[in-house]
Formats: structure tokens, sequence, C-alpha cells
């Protein structure tokens, strides 16, 4: 009951935060749009099959105090959020709710359940103040509830139109990251080509970080992440220190980028850390993964250091060259036939491969068949990298100490922190971002604008300076592989060797492995000294303004 009551106060004290918001914000009836061009442009490829939305201009918000006033039938929005929990979502209803109010008290907001299956299934609430107010500045999804389904057959995209004409929608906001803004973007062409009057937006959201651009300088929930992740990493650190007899092999969410890793890295500074894009420009092998780390085992125990931290990106495993066609082929063959067997699969694999293959731990052969994501691929995310590591590494010790006649003191835990990341308390960078976003998309709706991208930048600025913009999604687009088929997809961004925050964690990393220069930043902090409180991630900082 005590334990209860602890929580219910931190909640209704966090509910009592104001996020700061941009000063353009505070004007909404007098802020429009302004055209320019963007630098980046969309395929050709991509704006022919985006005939009406694929090829607009950028926004950027403006105040125009002589605006027309707006449509005299009230603003009807809906919101749906798609994919996997970020922290923020609920002030993005928030923003929104608050937007649509000061823009026309008459307007109504719905939230549909259970992300896009509710749109197909017809399930939603109306959301009032009261619904509202008791989930500001509160982690999770769970007001609406989310989920990974996709609008994309003919069926579906006809099922979604009768429902936003049945309710009389004047826009949809749909907040997920690049498979659901992409999403996003072909619900807002299909409607304009029906002649739909219903606008459709997106709202940039993934724990990943690699949902971002020149326009689109973080998605919301990373910050919240990484803050999470680096207190559960300064603690296993300072663990490490004080026992002196672990090594802790810790995998952290990044399926197919390594901002993650890269953020509390810096933040952290534990003793090896992987950036997958970096181990694939180098085209490292898991053999030289593997030695690597039994070299840093071995250096320690010189030091009579038996204990450290290695950090893993989830998704490193496809950076891994040989891995990387392991899993192409594996692809190949398991969409054809998804019921394929270690077994059977092995004899379909190019030599090269079923030798990669055959090196693997049994429970991770099978993790390879087993599990696979919504496009019919190999789901990295299930696949214990951790452990395969830590496997891999013990026999590469166990062969040294045959070579040497010397035992190696190695004792070893592995982690994965993964949900422990996307739905605590946002951090008030993320309950002032998202407050922002979700007034910057209603803006877009009641503005007439469809197949954007709500934006806020200048993000290292207090934000108060912080500007608003919009993205057309189709300028994000690419062609890629889904299913044996080229689709329209969000590019993922990745990390980049030339950018600061890489060249300064590379000047730095050779320290960490044998000196323990571990930091523990501790909870997020929402109370007291500006300071501690309204941080950014060290990436965005370092990326725009050089090392801290």
């Amino acid at each position: 009951m005590y334990l209860s009551q602890t929580e219910l106060l931190l909640q209704k004290i966090r509910r009592s935060y104001e996020p700061k918001l941009p000063a353009l914000l505070g004007d909404l009836p007098h802020l429009s749009w302004m055209e320019f061009t963007g630098e980046m442009t969309p395929p050709s490829e991509i704006v022919a099959l985006f005939p009406q939305s694929g090829a607009q201009p950028f926004l950027k918000g403006i105040v125009q105090k002589d605006l027309p006033s707006l449509k005299t039938e009230p603003l009807r929005i809906g919101v749906v959020f798609s994919g996997g929990p970020a922290s923020g979502g609920h002030n993005v209803l928030a923003g929104i709710y608050d937007a649509l109010k000061q823009l026309d008290p008459k307007g109504v907001l719905f939230g549909f359940l259970n992300g896009p299956e509710g749109i197909l299934l017809g399930n939603y609430k109306q959301l009032d103040g009261k619904s509202i107010d008791l989930y500001r500045n509160r982690g999770g999804f769970d007001l609406l509830g989310s989920g990974r389904t996709k609008i994309e057959t003919q069926e579906q995209l006809d099922g979604a139109l009768d429902l936003v004409t049945k309710l009389k929608l004047t826009g949809l906001i749909v907040v997920g990251g690049d498979d659901s803004n992409t999403n996003a973007a072909v619900l807002a062409e299909y409607f304009l080509q029906k002649g739909c009057s219903t606008k459709v937006v997106g709202v940039p959201k993934t724990i990943d970080g690699d949902l971002k651009n020149r326009y689109v300088e973080v998605s919301f929930g990373f910050d919240t992440a990484c803050k999470t992740y680096a207190e559960m990493i300064g603690n296993i650190q300072v663990d490490a220190l004080s026992s002196r007899k672990y090594y802790h092999f810790i995998k952290l969410m990044g399926r197919s980028a390594s901002h993650i890793a890269l953020e509390c890295a810096l933040v952290t500074q534990p003793n090896l850390v992987f950036i997958g894009e970096e181990v694939a420009a180098l085209k490292r092998s898991l053999s030289d993964l593997m030695t690597e780390i039994t070299d840093l085992i071995c250096e320690r125990a010189e030091l009579d250091k038996h204990f450290g931290v290695i950090v893993i990106p989830e998704g490193i495993v496809e950076w891994i060259p040989e891995m990387a066609t392991l899993i192409q082929e594996l692809n190949e063959q398991l969409i054809q036939n998804p019921s394929l067997g270690v077994a059977e699969v092995s004899l379909k694999l190019s030599s090269a491969s079923l030798h990669t293959f055959s090196l693997l731990p049994k429970e991770i052969q099978e993790q390879l068949l087993l599990h696979r994501d919504p496009h019919g691929n190999v789901q990295v995310s299930s696949i214990e990298t951790e452990k395969l590591f830590l496997e891999l590494v013990r026999e590469q010790l166990q062969m040294r100490e045959k070579q040497s006649a010397r035992k190696i003191p190695f004792s070893a835990v592995q982690h994965f922190l993964g949900y422990e990341g996307r739905a605590g308390f946002p951090s008030n960078f993320d309950c002032n971002y998202c407050s922002a976003l979700g007034r910057v998309a209603t803006l877009l709706i009641a503005r007439s604008k469809s197949g954007y991208m709500a934006c806020v930048r200048n993000l290292t600025k207090p934000p108060h300076e912080w500007e608003i913009a919009a993205v057309p999604i189709t300028a994000l687009m690419q062609m890629e592989m889904r299913k044996g088929k080229r689709k329209p997809v969000i590019a993922k961004a990745l990390v980049s060797s030339e950018e600061r925050a890489f060249i300064h964690f590379k000047k730095i990393r050779s320290s960490h492995r044998l000196e323990d220069h571990y930091r523990n930043p501790g909870p997020i902090q929402f109370f007291g000294d500006l300071s501690l409180t309204d941080t950014l991630p060290l990436t965005i900082i370092m990326n725009q303004e050089g090392a801290v």
C-alpha cells in the first residue's frame, strides 16, 4: 500500500509539470506555413508512386496576423499509436488536445485503440480533458494502446477510408517510427487520390534514434530510453567495480542502428562498446570481435582485473559481414518455406554461410529460424547476441588456456536492456519535445496539410527558441526489398563515421579498456537545477555544437 501511494504521489506531482514550448506555439491561431525548397528530394521512383503528394514543398512555421479563419465545421482529429512504446507519447496526445481546443473549442479528438488495428476494426474512443490530464508527463502508450498492424492491402486502405469518412475526420495523426510514417504517407496519398478531405500527418517516434535527418533532429523517446539504460549500465559498472569478479555482457536495443549504444557509451564509458556500423565498414568478422573481447579479458587479467563491462547493440549480428550474408540467405529460404528446420536449411546454404552457421551454438541456430519479423525476415532482436558472444569468448579463452597452460579467471553475466527503456516517465526534454510535436501536428491538420511529418528543430537551444517545421514524408523515402518486393520506405539513419559524436567516442575509447573510467549518471532527474533536469542526449549536443 505504501509503495502504491508513493507511485501515485509521483504521478500526481509529475502531472503538474508544465512543458516548456517554442515561443511560436503560443499564438497558434496566427501561425501558418511558409513553403521552401528543402535539400532532400525524393527519387523519381518515389514521386511516381505518390503522384499527389510525392513532390510537396518543405514547410516552416511563421506568424501571420491576417490569417483567414479556420473551417466553419469543427475540427475532428483522430490519433493512433503505431509500433513499440516510447516515452512521451501521452504528451503528444496532450499537445494535440491542447492545440485542438485552442484553435477550435468545439473540436473533437478520437483515439484509435491498439494501434492501426483500431482503424481497421473501428475501435476508438473520444478523448476529453479529464482523460488526457491523467496521463500528462507519463510514460507508455496505455491510454490507447499500440500495435504493429500495417494498413497496406487494398481492403485495408478501403476500410480506413470508410472509417475516416464515417467519422468525418479533418485529419489523422500517426505517431510512429519509419515504417509507421511510411504507412502515413501511403494513407495520405490514397485519401488524396480518392478525393477524401481527411489529412494525414506523422509524428517521429522511436527509441532507436534511427528516424532522424536534417529536419528531424531526433525521434521522441530516444532521450528517455538512453537515460534509463545509462542508469542501469552505471549501476552495473559500480557493482562490477565493487565485486571485481564478473564480466557483464550488455545488449542494448538498436535493431538497425547503434545510436543507443553510442549515446550510452559516451555517458557511461564502459570498457568495450561495439558500434555495428563501424564493424560493417571495417568488414570485421565474428572471430575478430571475439578475439578483441578475449584480448581485453587477458590484458585485464595481467592487471589482476577479472571484471569488466562490454556493450553490444542488438542488431550487431547483421553488421558482421558473414552473419549478414547468412541472415540474407536464411531470409530468402524462409520466405519460400517458413517451416524449414536446422537440418533442412543447412542443405540450402552456401558453403561459406554453412560454415558460419555451424560455428553457432545450437540454441542460436534455432533462434535464427524460429523468430521472424512482420516482413518475414529473421527477427534479430530475438537472437541472444549477448549469450552468443559470451559463449564464443568462453571457447576462445579455453583454447588460450590450453596453449599457455595458464588459468584465466572468467565469470560472466548477460543482460538485455530492452523493454525497460520504452515506457518510463519521460525526461523533461521528451515532455517538452512531445508537447510541441503534438501541437505542430495539429497545426498541420488545421491548415490542410497532408503527407507531412511534424518537426521541431534547433533543439540545442532553450525550448522557447525552438523552431517548428514540417518535412514531406516522401522526401525521406527510398526503395527497399521487403518480402521479395521493392517497396517505398523511410530510410533509416545510421551512425556515421563522420559525425562528431562518433569521432569523439573513437578518440576516448582506448583509455577505457584497461582503466576503469566508469560513470554512473544515476536516475532521470525531474526536479532541481536545470543543468540536471533539462539535459539533452550527448550525441545531439556533440553533433551540432562539438564535444562537451
